[in-house]
């Protein structure tokens, strides 16, 4: 009855025009409710920053298996002279997620490196290593194996952690500039040092829901907050909806449960701090997953030299709502 209840809150909350803060609250909070049930597993505990090192990655077609076994599969669009642009996506998503942009750079003559992140999309299920750590050395793998050099690395919300991750962990020896588009960094919680992040309770809430429905989960995030399609007045694509629940269908029930935790919980703030290549942010000043002054305006301070754009009344999801907008500055940004 108490998980009943609040699955319905959930989908009542996504339905309505609230402030940014508390159409997340409501649309994923209200799940939180059914984590109290003694059915309901704990949400899982955050990564640690294991630094450990094993054997390099090998590559087979369009995948590569990574120095722990996982199976990462990959898009190499474009021309493999050209300069390289490697795109990391968001929660629950796929490389696919990227294809608007991807499609663009590479007709103007850019190598695109799209990916799916462990446990999402093509790539293989691990039960284990969902984390920003695991992602950041899987993207290291990938580009050793594929000895990518002078790469404009750029990551959407989730994928915009994995990136920061990466800098953090690998340097960029074999970056040249960086972009942070709708990112989580530096940190999406609410702590003692960061009081403008989101409760927990928000994200415990979320993974509730995943374990109740997911499929409906995928549907009211994507028909709601994620596209701004719970603005009055704005213009519904179903094809946009369809597309989101697809690509987070694919992904693993465990892996994408467990990256719940790694895009909200874990702290950028050290990794953002080892950017020293030209970077681009840019975040919708509506974003209502991933509210704009904890995330993009608070990597601005922390990163002084990069270049901030937002784009007014914009959703998260402006990879597809705002495409030829983000094509155009990607592009220009890519060629300065």
């Amino acid at each position: 009855m108490i998980e009943a209840q609040a699955v319905s809150a959930t989908s009542a909350a996504v339905s309505t025009g609230l402030s940014r803060r508390t159409v997340l609250s409501a649309a994923f909070g209200a799940a939180a409710t059914a984590a109290a049930a003694p059915a309901v597993i704990r949400p899982a505990q955050a990564e640690t920053n294991n630094t450990t090192q094993t054997p390099g990655a090998t590559t087979m077609g369009s995948r590569i298996t990574t120095r722990d076994g996982v199976e990462i599969y990959y898009k190499d669009w474009g021309s493999k002279d050209g300069p390289v642009v490697v795109l990391s996506h968001g929660w629950p998503l796929s490389s696919d997620s990227w294809e608007a942009q991807a499609f663009h750079l590479a007709n103007n003559g850019f190598r695109v490196i799209t990916h799916d992140r462990r446990g999402h999309g093509r790539s293989s299920q691990p039960w284990d290593g969902n984390d920003m750590d695991h992602y950041a050395d899987d993207l290291a793998d990938l580009i050793n194996a594929l000895d990518l050099n002078d790469i404009f690395l750029a990551g959407f919300s989730t994928g915009g952690g994995e990136i920061t991750r990466y800098i953090g962990r690998h340097g960029t020896g074999r970056v040249a500039k960086a972009g942070l588009i709708s990112a989580v960094p530096p940190l999406m919680v609410k702590t003692d040092k960061n009081p403008g992040g989101l409760p927990k309770d928000v994200f415990d809430g979320l993974q509730a829901a995943s374990l109740k429905d997911r499929s409906k989960l995928y549907r009211d995030i994507a028909s709601g907050p994620f596209f701004g399609f719970n603005r009055p007045g704005a213009t519904t694509s179903q094809g946009m909806i369809d597309s989101f629940w697809l690509q987070g269908m694919m992904g693993g029930h465990k892996n994408t449960y467990d990256s719940i935790v790694a895009f909200s919980q874990t702290d950028f703030t050290e990794d953002l701090k080892r950017f020293d290549v030209p970077t681009l942010i840019i975040h919708g000043d509506d974003d209502q997953i991933v509210p704009i002054d904890a995330a993009a305006r608070a990597s601005k301070q922390l990163v002084p030299s990069a270049i901030l754009k937002v784009y007014p009344g914009a959703p998260h999801g402006i990879t597809d709502t705002h495409k030829d907008q983000l094509n155009a500055d990607l592009l220009e940004f890519a060629r300065s």
